[in-house]
């Protein structure tokens, strides 16, 4: 069994829902910006996915009910820590046959200027074949829409690739329309361009951080919710 197929099988034994190897050379310049020398220098990346439970995902639109709220950032919170472990047994098994791994922190901001990580965990699963970035900023899965958390192992393993999937958010425009503070412009994803053509960033914080200040959860997900390729 080939190394790629291995890591395939072993993922989804410990709980991933997605599997895929990406090509990081064509976004070298955009990775490089957010992580630097120590991120860029990293050829490929292994990109393991969890589905978030619809019966959390669908109740968002009631997020200022303290059940909702709290029971998404459990959801939230435990998938992070199940990404987090996974991708550490992965990058051991490929340390283990001889090759370097990164495992990458699932959520974890690096940048306050930018709110940003070292790494886009969505761009390497879109590289790797798993789906596209919508009007969001998030994956958008052929199975699950955006409805999926991320983790990657970046490497130097000789890993079969995958080819990106084009686009198929077309004219929709739902995840915009939803959004409560109009944080997402509507361009369509290019790795030319920062994310602030797309998305703001700071909106979206000081929205979550005014409900808390009025006491009520800090919570949306709108973006999430909204999608139909969520809702199949």
């Amino acid at each position: 069994m080939l190394m790629d197929e291995r890591l395939d099988e072993f993922s989804r034994a410990l709980g991933a829902d997605f599997f895929g190897v990406a090509d990081l050379s064509s976004a070298k310049n955009f990775i490089g910006d957010y992580g630097g020398k120590n991120i860029v220098r990293y050829p490929r990346a292994v990109s393991v996915g969890i589905r978030l439970p619809d019966t959390v995902v669908d109740e968002l639109p009631h997020s200022y009910e303290t059940t909702v709220s709290v029971n998404y950032r459990h959801i939230y919170d435990i998938t992070n820590l199940r990404l987090d472990l996974l991708t550490s047994r992965i990058g051991s098994l490929i340390q283990n046959e001889g090759y370097k791994a990164l495992p990458l922190p699932s959520s974890k901001r690096v940048d306050d200027e930018k709110i940003a990580a070292a790494f886009s965990h969505k761009l390497a699963a879109h590289l790797a074949g798993l789906g596209w970035i919508g009007k969001s900023c998030l994956l958008i899965t052929p199975e699950a829409g955006p409805r999926v958390r991320w983790g990657t192992v970046l490497t130097n393993a000789p890993l079969k690739t995958a080819e990106p999937l084009d686009d198929r958010c077309g004219k929709c425009t739902d995840c915009v329309d939803a959004c409560p503070v109009n944080a997402f412009t509507g361009r369509n994803f290019s790795e030319d361009e920062p994310r602030e053509s797309r998305y703001d960033a700071r909106r979206c914080e000081k929205y979550l951080q005014d409900l808390e200040r009025m006491d009520k959860p800090g919570v949306c997900g709108m973006c999430i919710y909204a999608c139909p390729h969520g809702m199949k």
